[in-house]
Order: structure tokens, then sequence, then C-alpha cells
């Protein structure tokens, strides 16, 4: 059945599960996969903690690090954050599922193969069950930008049911150079077009991010990694633009971050994690600047004034 036949709330038919190493941490982890009630929107759980576990809104304003990949936790608790989220949460955006708990042992989701595609197939063996309640969406009223040096990202109103993100990049790497691309969001778009995109980097740099403690778990087996204008990989790449595909990818799931699917068209150049979530920060910093609507044909609007989007106390990007 069509999405936009769906208006309805989705979770997960059934738990689901997988293992994996966290591409920053080095370590194994474990992934679960649960239905949720309506409602209760995206959520982490972070197991195998002291004194049990600790649950963490997939929101923007829980987001307390950017740096090489999105992380969330909570004021008060830097053993309870989880890293690399973005994969994931864009495979549960690009499948259209609204409420799920996603249960973790370990500081990060687990990289897979650096792409969201594992996620995909996950949600796929799990299956979807339509829920009872309507969706909602955030509408957006006025233009919101944000600039850091070089970079920006420019959320935009839009009549159109289904997201749109138009991405530039550009590396001084041969290999990549100056890429573009845009995607709708319709039904099937993601897992089509993005979910196979992976995650890159640079031979030169992986040494000083392994001093820093991070890409730990990072090999050809999770990771695009170029030396100069050579692709490291013995496969090669999955698509020829696959790096700007996997910052459209990086996109959804930041984005995501939002708590309610977006009706907008997202502008975006050389963004990242931060800026995508800098972004977030400014819209929802004046209700003026969106709606929180039901998917519903014909349905009331609640105005953003009236029914603004709470934020949590959160340390900076």
């Amino acid at each position: 059945m069509a999405e936009a036949s769906l208006p309805a709330q989705r979770t997960l038919k059934a738990p689901i599960g997988c293992t994996g190493i966290g591409l920053h941490s080095g370590r194994k982890v474990a992934l679960t996969l649960r239905p949720a009630p309506e409602g209760s929107g995206i959520v982490v759980r972070r197991t195998g903690l002291p004194g049990g576990p600790v649950t963490i809104p997939a929101r923007w304003d829980h987001v307390v690090d950017t740096r090489r990949s999105t992380v969330l936790g909570v004021p008060g608790r830097p053993d309870a954050q989880v890293g690399t989220v973005e994969h994931l949460l864009a495979a549960l955006a690009g499948s259209g599922i609204d409420n799920v708990v996603a249960e973790v042992d370990g500081p990060e989701i687990p990289v897979m193969d650096g792409s969201a595609a594992p996620f995909v197939f996950l949600i796929e063996c799990a299956g979807i069950a339509v829920q009872d309640a309507p969706r909602q969406v955030i509408e957006i009223l006025r233009p919101v930008r944000v600039e850091e040096g070089d970079a920006f990202v420019t959320l935009l109103p839009d009549a159109s049911p289904w997201l749109s993100i138009e991405m530039e990049i550009e590396f001084a790497s041969a290999a990549i150079r100056r890429q573009s691309r845009a995607i709708r969001l319709t039904p099937g778009a993601f897992k089509a077009e993005l979910a196979r995109a992976r995650t890159f980097g640079f031979a030169e740099e992986i040494e000083a991010l392994r001093e820093a403690g991070l890409a730990l778990g990072g090999s050809l087996a999770n990771a695009v990694v170029l030396r100069g204008a050579t692709v490291l990989n013995a496969g090669g790449l999955r698509y020829a633009d696959e790096f700007v595909r996997h910052k459209l990818l990086d996109a959804v799931g930041d984005l995501a971050l939002a708590g309610h699917r977006l009706r907008a068209k997202v502008v975006a150049r050389r963004a990242g994690h931060r800026v995508n979530n800098l972004a977030l920060r400014a819209l929802f910093a004046d209700p003026a600047n969106y709606r929180l609507v039901d998917a519903l044909p014909g349905a009331s609007v609640r105005d953003g004034a009236s029914a603004p989007i709470a934020a949590a106390a959160a340390a900076p990007v």
C-alpha cells in the first residue's frame, strides 16, 4: 500500500536485532529494534549501564556532539551517550517508521557496512505495523537558514507531503571534487537511491582520528577509504556519486531528529552533522517558523505558536 494512503503512524511488527562494531569506539555492540506505542516517537535506550538503562529521545535537543557522527545524550550522564545514530535514523525515516525503541548495549549504534542498507533490511524483516493514531508533520512556514563558514542549510516551505533535499558537497580530493544531487523522499526513494551509500574517509586522516579516539572500528569493510584520487576498497564505489549520496543519507537521519517528519524543501551545501543540527535548533527557536499538522487530508492545524515543540536542556553541538 502506498505511503500516501497511509497517513497513520507506523511501528515494527516484531522486535529484531543485530550485532556489529562501533565505527569510532571499535567496540562490539548489540542493537535491538522494538515496536513502540503510538506517539512515542523514536527513542534510544542505552543498556548495560550501572543503575540500569537510560532512555534518550532521538531529538535535536538531545544532540550533545557532532564530531564525525551525531551523538545523543542526556544532561549529567556522559556515560549514557550513544553515537553514530544517523544511519539508523535515516533508515527508520526512509522506511516510514514513526515509533520504535532502539536498544543498544554500547556507546554507538553498530556501523554495519557503513550505509543504512542493513538497517532497512532489518526493518523489512521485522515488518511494518500500521497504527491507529494519525501521523503528524512539521510544516515549514518561512525560510530558516544557518551558515557556518562556507557550509549552509536552508529550510524552505514546500507544499509536497514528502521532504525534498538538495545537497552539494566539495572536497579537495580528486576522487570527489564537487558533487550535487537532489532527492524527494517519496515511498521507496530512500531505499532505491540512498540506503546503500557508505560513509567515507581519507587514509591520511586515519592516524590523527585514532589518536583522538575516533575511527577505532573503521575499516574497508565499513567505509569507503580514499588515498588521493584512489578508492582503496577492492570493490570500488557503489555509485559514481556515492559521496554526495551518503551526505544526503546523513541529512535524512540528522533531520529526522526534528521528532516528526518535515514538510519542507531543504537546500544544503557542504553540510555536516553540526550544521544539520544547527538548522533544527534555529527552526525551533521561533514558533513562527513552523506549525504541527495532522497528515490526514482536511485535518485541523495546530500552529507552532500555540503548540511549540519543547526543548530539553542539551549541551552545545
